[in-house]
């Protein structure tokens, strides 16, 4: 027998959904590093994604092993970024898999 849940308030979800909209509107013109920005970015619209799964998908509601069949892709992207990430420290023509510039001829 399933009990039956008091309905969300999706109102308010939306109220919070259009907040954080807006605070990721102003993390982009804030004066931080380019890397500060991305997490603070990522993280913003982590919230919001759960935000959604929880309520509008009903997650939130649902036993325990249907949200982690939701959040394992989540943790396959993220180790598959974790991953990558060697590929990118080398400079941006060598990352990128193009040769890399001429030098400069030098002036006598």
């Amino acid at each position: 027998m399933t009990q039956a849940h008091k309905p969300p308030n999706y109102i308010a979800i939306f109220w919070w959904l259009l907040a954080l909209t807006i605070l990721e509107v102003g993390v982009i013109f804030m004066p931080l590093a380019r890397l500060l920005v991305a997490i603070l970015l990522v993280g913003l619209a982590l919230s919001k994604a759960s935000l959604v799964a929880m309520y509008f998908m009903h997650l939130k509601y649902e036993p325990m092993t249907l949200g982690l069949i939701a959040v394992t892709p989540l943790l396959l992207c993220g180790l598959l970024v974790i991953a990558l990430l060697p590929d990118l420290s080398g400079p941006p023509h060598q990352a990128a898999g193009m040769p890399a510039p001429p030098a400069a001829p030098s002036s006598p």
